[in-house]
């Protein structure tokens, strides 16, 4: 296989163009057969010329040889010989005498789950909410009537937290982790799309993910595995320092040797749990803020030029951090073009935002977290678990400052940058599905946090012109982007208790989808390696 980089194409590319771009740098004419697929693609909009696509294409021919010593002849330099490297799940060694059960399935549980039924093992899956029709029908109902279920919403239940979100794919560690790729061809493999595949920034949208997460569960049940959903963990039990059971809300004891507990950032109940039982557990920076809207056609006219409304182009999307004065670091998270601000609160008398796009991304609003890093030296209190009480009183406070039912907090950007309350809304029309009370902010956010807003949006503003637009809004609280706590680990991947694998976000081991479902299957990789547990 040859692997040829920086191939330039226009927006609406066809696939002769994509052929004679090959063809002309491979120096091989239309006698020449190739067969060729995408291995990368991203649109450079720098400058203000037109965007185009910068591609990279794995091409094989029957003179593979021949056409790559004619490309280095002719001074190509962006032509190599590859060989794409494969993931390879590994055996299972060793007597496992009893199932190992995975606590949640969100991205790290599927994954971890799906490593584990198709080696055989088995496994138990229990998951506190329901799964993803019942979940979504539930969610939809909170939207609309302000109804919670703080068993089944958009923290809990089949899929995760990332199942009401963008079905964003993007992770630092795609190029320096081999079961990045893997993941991808597994998610096309039960429904994505093939573009996953090679964009620079893939999503599936969140229509589409909650099929693929029906799909995966399908599969994982033909090989063995079992679901139990509307199912809470209670607490584990040990005996001389290794796990050997698990006990549910309802007093029921599952006995089982190994647990992935695959649990998310707000499962608060769990960490509790964990530290009375004696599992190490140990703060940890997180990040607070709020989530910013803007017309996407505003967004698209600050990275497209004029060429803004070319229907060949994306919705755009735009990344940034900076740092403020104050010496913090405020940046953007999980921006969600074409999107929604949804309500994700899993507590009562709680406000909680988290951004949401379709596969289409054609609302008429782009939405992003702002946020601010919380160190632990940020907070007076120094237990434990101050991080999820310093959480927990920000959403408390969104929840009051927004007039109850669940509305949200909101402040144009104008009247935030003034310390003023907002009265009205201008062109930017929130999106916040139980509605919104123009407030100011100050009643919210900790003055930390609202001074780095206030020195970093005309910052980024710098960066993407019309980011600190007048009639840009601002809906508190996003809490939930990290977990505060980390359940600590060795390098066998278990707990202080052995048999308990901490997996994923709310272990605090990951960031994303990717991130956690990688370490879903690292978590089973280091299961399928042990000589079985006691």
């Amino acid at each position: 296989m040859i692997r040829v980089k920086n191939v330039l194409l226009p927006p609406g590319y066809t696939e002769r163009s994509c052929e004679n771009a090959l063809r002309s740098l491979l120096g091989c004419g239309n006698e020449e057969k190739l067969e060729y697929t995408f291995a990368h693609r991203s649109l450079d909009c720098r400058g203000r010329r037109e965007p185009r696509y910068v591609c990279t294409f794995d091409v094989s021919a029957e003179r593979e040889e021949i056409l790559y010593e004619n490309a280095v002849k002719n001074g190509v330099e962006c032509v190599y010989p590859y060989d794409a490297p494969r993931y390879v799940f590994p055996p299972v060694s060793g007597v496992k005498t009893k199932k190992p059960v995975v606590v949640g399935f969100g991205p790290a549980g599927i994954f971890c789950s799906l490593m584990l039924a198709e080696s055989g093992c088995a496994p138990v899956i229990i998951e506190r909410g329901d799964d993803i029709d019942v979940r979504a029908r539930k969610t939809e109902r909170f939207f609309k009537t302000g109804e919670l279920d703080t068993e089944s919403n958009i923290q809990f239940g089949e899929g995760g937290a990332g199942a009401f979100s963008d079905g964003k794919l993007t992770t630092l560690i795609k190029d320096k982790d081999a079961r990045c790729a893997y993941i991808l061809r597994r998610f096309v493999e039960f429904g994505a799309p093939e573009d996953i595949l090679y964009s620079a920034h893939p999503h599936i949208g969140t229509d589409v993910l909650r099929g693929v997460i029906k799909n995966m569960r399908e599969h994982i049940k033909k090989y063995g595995g079992a679901f139990r959903f509307c199912t809470r963990f209670e607490s584990v039990i040990s005996e001389n320092g290794a796990l050997c059971g698990l006990k549910l809300a309802d007093g029921e004891i599952i006995d089982t040797d190994t647990v992935f507990l695959c649990v998310g950032h707000s499962a608060r109940d769990v960490f509790r749990s964990l530290h009375e039982s004696g599992v190490t557990l140990e703060r940890k920076p997180f990040s607070v803020g709020v989530r910013i809207e803007h017309l996407q056609s505003a967004i698209n006219k600050a990275r497209y030029h004029s060429y803004t409304g070319d229907e060949r182009l994306p919705a755009a999307e735009y990344k940034a951090a900076v740092h403020t004065p104050n010496g913090r670091t405020l940046y953007t998270f999980c921006m969600c073009p074409g999107g929604y601000v949804t309500a994700a609160a899993s507590e009562e008398r709680c406000v909680v935002t988290n951004g949401m796009s379709f596969r289409a991304r054609d609302g008429k609003n782009a939405n992003s977290a702002l946020l601010v890093s919380v160190e632990p030296g940020d907070m007076t209190d120094s237990s434990l678990f101050a991080g999820i009480e310093f959480q927990r009183k920000l959403e408390r406070a969104a929840y009051e400052s927004g007039g109850g039912e669940y509305k949200a907090p909101a402040q144009i950007y104008a009247d935030f940058a003034k310390g003023v309350k907002t009265r009205s809304f201008g062109s930017v029309e929130p999106t916040y599905p139980r509605g919104v009370t123009p407030t100011c902010l100050k009643d919210v956010l900790p003055p930390f946090v609202r001074q780095t807003l206030a020195q970093g949006i005309p910052m980024i503003d710098k960066l993407i012109p019309g980011f600190a637009s007048p009639d840009a809004v601002l809906t508190g609280v996003e809490s939930r982007s990290t977990c505060p706590l980390r359940i600590v680990r060795g390098e066998d991947m278990q707990s202080s208790l052995k048999g308990l694998y901490p997996v994923g976000e709310g272990a605090g081991y990951a960031g994303g989808i990717m991130s956690a479902a990688a370490d879903g299957i690292k978590c089973a990789e280091s299961y399928a390696r042990s000589g079985g547990h006691r």
